[in-house]
């Protein structure tokens, strides 16, 4: 009979298994085949000729690396903004919602039942020229001619982003949230404080750890896209993630988009590393 570690060992095992296999081999093959010195068909054999060709390539490349840097900004932007917005939504559905709160949970995760193609498009049609907003303010009189930046931009990217983040980013404040004991807020309460200031210096503290992770998981993934600024960005709204697509797809290139991703990669943990080190996370979830 296994004992209880043994049991917790075993039951281990698959899901790390599934994670070597679907995730560190090919983020392990990606790092070797980024050392290649040419492009080429990929085999066991080409992959331990290790050359940094590739890197020199990039270093050389600076509108590549400053590519980089636009994504990453306008990563930011986007993990604030959902943040921002899914804040509320989560304290509502803590505090407020009550037993309605699975209700109002569902749907506001009715939208990732569709596709996501289908929700980005509708964003592409609501800020086209002839699309809902722009027709809405040249209706109110607030414009007298189409806005064109609302579409083919980084500002087209930005918004679509956060409202497909949004939804989700709610989910990890609500569960920060939940975990919060009402008896502090009671005590707050109990001492003098008012509605404000128990929200800041209470909820908003004890809320801290979901709120950071909302924004890492919506910042890192957000760095590397590719799809939705392929679709609303157009040239003036490209991201990194297009240039590594490119050059996996239409160039056939694997070393150097392997090489631009491990950059990637590299380069957002290293803001990662950073951020937690400044926000002490420990001291926040303490």
């Amino acid at each position: 009979m296994l004992g209880r570690r043994g049991s917790l060992r075993f039951l281990a095992v698959p899901p790390f298994a599934w994670l070597i296999l679907l995730f560190v081999a090919p983020l392990l093959i990606a790092i070797l085949i980024s050392f290649r010195g040419e492009r080429g068909p990929v085999d066991f054999g080409s992959l331990l000729q290790l050359s940094t060709l590739q890197y020199e390539k990039i270093v050389d490349s600076p509108l590549w690396v400053r590519l980089l840097g636009i994504s990453a900004v306008m990563a930011l932007i986007v993990a604030i903004g959902a943040t921002l917005l899914a804040f509320p939504i989560a304290y509502f559905l803590a505090f407020r919602a009550r037993e309605r709160a699975p209700v109002f949970l569902i749907l506001l995760l009715v939208p990732a039942a569709t596709s996501f193609l289908m929700r980005v498009m509708a964003w592409k049609l609501l800020l086209g020229s002839s699309g809902a907003i722009n027709s809405f303010l040249l209706w109110t009189g607030l414009i007298q001619e189409p806005i064109g930046l609302l579409l083919y931009s980084q500002a087209a990217v930005v918004i679509t982003l956060i409202y497909v983040w949004t939804p989700f980013a709610a989910l990890p404040i609500y569960g920060a949230l939940q975990r919060i004991d009402r008896s502090h807020l009671e005590a707050a309460a109990d001492l003098g404080s008012g509605p404000w200031s128990r929200f800041w210096r209470v909820t908003v503290p004890l809320s801290l750890p979901g709120v950071l992770a909302t924004f890492f998981m919506v910042f890192i993934p957000t760095v590397g896209e590719y799809v939705t600024p392929f679709l609303v960005g157009g040239t003036d709204g490209i991201m990194y993630g297009n240039l590594i697509q490119d050059f996996f797809t239409r160039a056939g290139n694997w070393p150097l988009g392997s090489a631009l991703a491990v950059i990637m990669l590299v380069i957002t943990l290293a803001l990662v590393a950073i951020a937690l080190r400044v926000v002490n996370l420990r001291r926040v979830v303490a």
